[in-house]
């Protein structure tokens, strides 16, 4: 990435951050109310020219890098969705390549075939009902993430109300996270990551993401066996799967 373009990909960050105190923001489940007069044909950067969202959305997006649609999956998707969660947590069906997280510290409990047990499943792909998600318009410390530097607590934060069937689509760069769940009850969620098929791999060995390549890979050669002499695309190329149109360099 040159130095234009990531120091554009700072001012975004840096703007995210810079917004009003936390107090003064309110949240809504959608997007908040913006003047017709800001609406004037503009360059969007973050999304395409069609009619899948309105002018007022893509330009809530651009400027807050976030954009909730409401009840994008149906109560009938969910039943299913949920549905072969259960059979994967009773390991009723075992999708290539499926990773199942379990709670330690009730792993070797009398729940151990069940939700109870599970905290999240990854690498769903190969999986033809979970997958189909795609295509609709953690207890203890993860070796895989990685804070976030110089960052404060007091930040300003945007809390999102959602309902069930409500999707919430995230700029890259958006700092967001969910808190843990003070309730009884479960509560699920489906996390995709999309990508243009047009967009490319870049080579990371002497960057900031180096140390993420050589943890994806020891990741992947102990979970998969696969050869250590691989890269970040290599692994990115095995695990992507195509959701619509024609997989280009991806």
């Amino acid at each position: 990435m040159d130095a234009t373009r990531a120091g554009a990909r700072l001012r975004i960050v840096l703007g995210h951050l810079g917004q009003p105190p936390a107090r003064a923001l309110v949240a809504h489940p959608t997007l908040e109310t913006v003047s017709q007069a800001n609406l004037q044909p503009q360059q969007f950067q973050y999304t395409l020219d069609n009619d899948v969202l309105t002018l007022e959305q893509r330009k809530f997006y651009e400027d807050n890098g976030f954009l909730v649609i409401k009840n994008l999956v149906s109560d009938a998707d969910i039943q299913r969705f949920r549905g072969e969660f259960e059979k994967i947590c009773r390991k009723e069906v075992k999708p290539l390549g499926l990773l199942v997280m379990k709670d330690v510290s009730v792993a070797k409990s009398e729940h151990s075939q069940s939700e109870k047990v599970v905290s999240k499943i990854q690498d769903f792909q190969e999986d033809e009902e979970l997958f189909r998600y795609c295509t609709l318009p953690e207890g203890g410390v993860n070796v895989m993430y990685h804070g976030i530097q110089d960052y404060k607590p007091n930040n300003a934060r945007v809390h999102l109300v959602m309902e069930k069937g409500d999707t919430v689509f995230f700029h890259p760069l958006l700092i967001h996270g969910s808190g843990r769940n003070r309730t009884q009850g479960f509560r699920k969620a489906i996390s995709c990551h999309y990508a243009s098929a047009d967009c490319h791999c870049i080579d990371v060995k002497g960057t900031s993401q180096e140390v993420i390549e050589k943890e994806v890979i020891k990741m992947a050669h102990k979970l998969k066996g696969v050869p250590e002499n691989l890269d970040l695309k290599d692994v990115w190329m095995f695990r992507a799967r195509l959701v619509k149109g024609e997989r280009n360099n991806l």
